[in-house]
């Protein structure tokens, strides 16, 4: 079966690009979310974090 697909994806012209770009994508998210991790402000993670903790829930047709 693989020996089907990899023949199949040597026929097809410019698709080494596609690996790079997914890469790409990939590594732009992370570096993105890890620069968004460290620069929120403390109060806006502070009410996330308090947020499974409430007692009463703000919208009770969900319940």
């Amino acid at each position: 079966m693989l020996k089907f697909v990899k023949g199949h994806m040597e026929s097809i012209a410019g698709i080494e690009v596609y690996p790079i770009i997914s890469l790409l994508i990939f590594f732009i998210f992370f570096v993105l979310l890890f620069w968004w991790v460290f620069t929120a402000k403390k109060d806006y993670l502070k009410s996330m974090e308090e947020i499974p903790l409430e007692l009463e829930p703000e919208n009770k047709e969900l319940l």
